[in-house]
């Protein structure tokens, strides 16, 4: 074991080394030993960085996240900015938020393919703690996005827009966290390169005009009941 590098290189093998092996195993699946053991450094100096798995976990992907929040909103910002106070597209509202995203599984020094399958598997079976925590490291973004698609899609109710923000999220975090569980399920060999550059590329090309589909798709039409049928009635005069 080697813990006499800078301080700095061995918080950033810790997390590295955690990334790799959160996505590969899960959280629960992931050992302290595990973590120490891939990183180099003995267990105090992970206590010493980051006190828990907890808080390691958290950290993780606060570092990540720091910067995919930074150019979501950077991104929004030029869209209003060029827009002169005119609704958006809906297609570059999706673009800078989930385009974002995928951009980073194309870059290994924001993560590449590794955070993004460590948060899609995050995301579709998260512990109480972190789903707390994406709550909060989202919730400024989220609802810029959401005010966005508001005035872009004046025509589509609010509940609607985020029941389909929402179904959109699920896709996005379903689709980046892999292909494994979906062959499972289906029963399909899917040619998917999972690792490197081209990854991102091929998820962005198959997963982008879905998104956009759903988003446009005609508005769900729901049985009328008895209650809402007499209150749409015109009142007889007496």
């Amino acid at each position: 074991m080697n813990d006499h590098k800078p301080l700095s290189d061995t918080r950033e093998r810790i997390l590295d080394a955690a990334e790799r092996l959160f996505m590969e195993s899960g959280y629960e699946g992931t050992s302290m030993r595990m973590i120490t053991g891939e990183a180099e450094v003995n267990l105090a100096a992970v206590n010493y960085h980051f006190g828990s798995k907890e808080a390691l976990l958290r950290e993780v992907f606060r570092r990540r996240l720091a910067w995919l929040n930074r150019e979501r909103l950077r991104e929004l910002d030029d869209l209003e900015l060029n827009a002169a106070g005119e609704p958006l597209k809906p297609s570059a509202i999706l673009e800078a938020f989930f385009g974002t995203l995928l951009h980073m599984g194309s870059d290994e020094s924001l993560g590449g393919m590794t955070f993004l399958r460590l948060l899609g598997r995050t995301l579709t079976e998260p512990a109480d703690f972190i789903r707390t925590f994406f709550a909060g490291e989202y919730a400024e973004v989220i609802e810029r996005y959401k005010r966005a698609l508001f005035r872009a899609l004046p025509e589509v109710p609010h509940e609607e827009i985020i029941w389909r923000f929402h179904l959109m999220l699920g896709a996005m975090s379903y689709a980046i966290a892999g292909t494994d569980a979906l062959q499972v399920v289906t029963g399909c060999e899917l040619d998917l390169d999972n690792e490197g550059p081209n990854a991102a590329k091929q998820l962005a090309a198959r997963v982008m005009p879905f998104l956009l589909g759903g988003l446009r798709a005609p508005l769900p039409q729901f049985p009328v009941s008895q209650e809402q049928q007499s209150q749409s009635e015109p009142t007889k005069a007496a």
